[in-house]
């Protein structure tokens, strides 16, 4: 007990070190540890063979792995050392990356990266790819791919983080993305993924009220982020988090959807309001046991769904840590998640 009291203390200054200004290097450990005992912020997941692998908010990204979605083993982080360009472009920015995302497409996978500065958006979307993501291929070797998007203070109403990458029916790629200010947007994207297609194509996912003698370059009270596009049935549904991460024991989070028969929306809940006009039907929230959960991710995985988020732990003072739950649906086609 005490030994893993220890390595719940390290872990949390991980975690930590994520969301701290200056870069903090850590050593890998060797041994797995139990789902409960993983930290973890925006948590993503990709499977390659029998083995999963998880991407999360950390030095680099950080990475872990699992045969089973129970326990996991630490890998290195994607980046050794901080994008050149993001450093130059963002300023704060020194290495630790937030909220990625990650997709298999022709014949790479593709992970998509934020780089920004807490309550800011001086943010941008970066892109990096590899062969495989086995460790012990000799193909394995992350390549940056630089920039997608950057958002500027008082000259976007948007925020370059949390990007979200579908392939719809017909093979055209979408990333939607954003936190805060005004929400969630979707931008086309070229067949490799490596740029934003031209002509360009925008789109307004969802929105929540925003008072309106706040300044444009600050974040703003409506609270949404963390977009995340699954297909079910005839349905893309739209996952999105409200309220406030990050604040340990005073973290609000929570998930609510909508859905869609197009990807470009408009996504609408379960009263038939529009997200972009601040709907949303509640998926998950807090309880005894976590007083937050958000920034979730949903998959298919040999016939069953997932739901796959962080959660802010009430008996761990506030801890950040990986839920993995299986998702349900209504008769009507609504996703649930047992909590």
């Amino acid at each position: 007990m005490k030994h893993n009291l220890l390595l719940s203390a390290c872990l949390l200054v991980a975690v930590n070190a994520a969301y701290a200004d200056t870069p903090v290097k850590t050593a890998v450990p060797s041994r797995e540890i139990p789902i409960e005992q993983v930290m973890t912020h925006d948590p993503v997941l990709a499977r390659q063979g029998d083995r999963f692998y998880l991407f999360a908010t950390g030095e680099g990204v950080s990475v872990m792995s699992s045969s089973d979605l129970k326990t996991w083993k630490f890998e290195k982080p994607v980046f050794e050392e901080a994008p050149q360009w993001a450093v130059d472009a963002i300023k704060g920015y020194h290495g630790h990356t937030w909220a990625p995302d990650i997709i298999y497409h022709n014949g790479l996978y593709h992970l998509f990266y934020s780089c920004s500065a807490f309550a800011k958006n001086t943010s941008a979307i970066g892109h990096a790819t590899n062969p495989t993501l086995d460790p012990s291929d000799a193909r394995f070797k992350w390549t940056d791919q630089g920039k997608i998007i950057q958002s500027v203070p008082n000259r976007d109403m948007w925020n370059a983080i949390d990007p979200n990458i579908i392939i719809d029916e017909a093979g055209t790629p979408w990333m939607s993305f954003g936190s805060f200010w005004d929400g969630i947007k979707m931008v086309r994207l070229t067949d490799d993924l490596a740029r934003v297609a031209q002509p360009e194509e925008w789109y307004s996912l969802s929105r929540r009220e925003r008072s309106f003698e706040l300044d444009d370059k600050d974040p703003g009270d409506g609270a949404v982020e963390a977009p995340f596009i699954m297909k079910h049935g005839d349905y893309y549904y739209l996952f999105v988090s409200f309220d406030y991460c990050c604040r340990g024991m005073k973290s609000n989070y929570k998930v609510v959807v909508g859905r869609s028969k197009t990807v470009t929306g408009p996504y609408l809940d379960k009263d038939g309001k529009s997200m972009a006009q601040g709907g949303g039907s509640l998926v998950i929230q807090g309880n005894t046991d976590y007083v937050g959960v958000g920034h979730n991710a949903a998959y298919h995985f040999d016939g069953k769904d997932y739901f796959i988020c962080h959660a802010y732990s009430a008996k761990e003072d506030g801890a950040p840590k990986l839920i993995i739950r299986e998702m349900t649906w209504t008769p009507d086609g609504w996703p649930i998640v047992a909590w």
